[in-house]
């Protein structure tokens, strides 16, 4: 049941996203979006696994942002800050 659950949260993402394109791009940027419902799937699942919500927490989300647009991140299991320094200048990722 907590799956239909978990399936229905996604569905409602999807159709959100694809009617506000721009919130898409806002949130993600040029990432495929498959392979960030995928991950929003997989996170999903796994939150059902240890007992928790299926909806994902804003932190989650940002990591799975992160995970996507920053590979070499991927490994850490948390980020401590939302601002990150580049060189073209500071990153908010709130």
């Amino acid at each position: 049941m907590k799956n239909i659950d978990c399936e229905i949260y996604i569905s409602q993402m999807i159709t959100f996203f694809s009617n506000n394109p721009g919130d898409f791009m806002d949130l993600v940027g040029d990432v495929q979006k498959e392979e960030f419902f995928q991950k929003i799937r997989e996170r999903s699942l796994k939150n059902l696994e240890d007992g928790d919500d299926c909806v994902l927490t804003k932190q989650q989300i940002i990591d799975i942002v992160i995970e996507l647009k920053v590979p070499e991140l991927s490994n850490r299991k948390k980020i401590e800050k939302h601002i990150f320094k580049t060189k073209f200048g500071d990153i908010n990722l709130n």
